[in-house]
């Protein structure tokens, strides 16, 4: 977390280039505090009027898009291959890996557009789509609407409303996360229940697009 004072430092040192990195790097993976950085810059434009709110908001959308490009880019090439040398130790064989890609490619879109406004899920969710190979076009458009729309309301909400944005933003954050953990913990036991349903419809699936010519 970083205070007021801290991120108006960092804002009239480096700009918008300050929001765009912390935002992207955040985005790939790397736990930073893009919202707050976001949020921050928004109510320092609204305040000081030393800020474009159009590029403040401009920077955040493209680091969000950029970074959870990178992120994707990193679980597609790196994730898989850890899965299958490493996934038997915690019960990931092919079958399991197979099961992920298949529910991925029928909720993939709205864990990366919705993931953008979660906690925890804003630095995973990339890495996890690009893991589960993700269709990369679809990725794009997701990730995209998902950083622009997050960007906006919290740009906006920002410059708009203020400091009070803040006593907003952390709690949705934490909300949103607590349903993702018990939408993970429903999911996870529909899983157990229906695995082996669920697996012969991935191994069919996936049969017949290598049966494609």
């Amino acid at each position: 977390m970083m205070d007021e004072a801290t991120i108006v430092s960092i804002l009239t040192t480096y700009g918008y280039w300050a929001i765009f990195f912390i935002v992207a790097l955040e985005s790939s993976g790397i736990p930073l505090p893009g919202e707050t950085t976001l949020v921050g810059a928004a109510i320092y434009a609204g305040h000081s009027g030393n800020m474009d709110i159009g590029l403040v908001i401009a920077a955040a959308a493209a680091g969000a898009i950029l970074g959870d490009n990178i992120g994707f880019w990193v679980g597609r090439e790196f994730g898989v291959k850890l899965l299958m040398r490493y996934g038997s130790h915690i019960g990931v064989g092919p079958p399991q890996l197979r099961l992920g890609q298949y529910l991925f490619m029928r909720w993939g879109g709205a864990i990366v557009f919705f993931g953008r406004f979660i906690a925890l899920l804003r630095i995973l969710a990339a890495v996890l789509a690009g893991a589960n190979r993700f269709d990369p076009l679809k990725f794009l458009f997701y990730n995209a609407a998902g950083g622009i729309c997050w960007a906006l309301s919290f740009g906006l909400g920002g410059y708009l409303f203020g400091a009070a944005i803040h006593r907003v933003a952390g709690p949705l954050g934490w909300i949103g996360l607590a349903g993702a953990i018990v939408g993970a913990f429903v999911l996870w036991r529909y899983w157990k229940i229906h695995e082996e349903r669920l697996t012969k419809e991935a191994e069919a699936h996936f049969e017949r697009i290598d049966r494609r010519p």
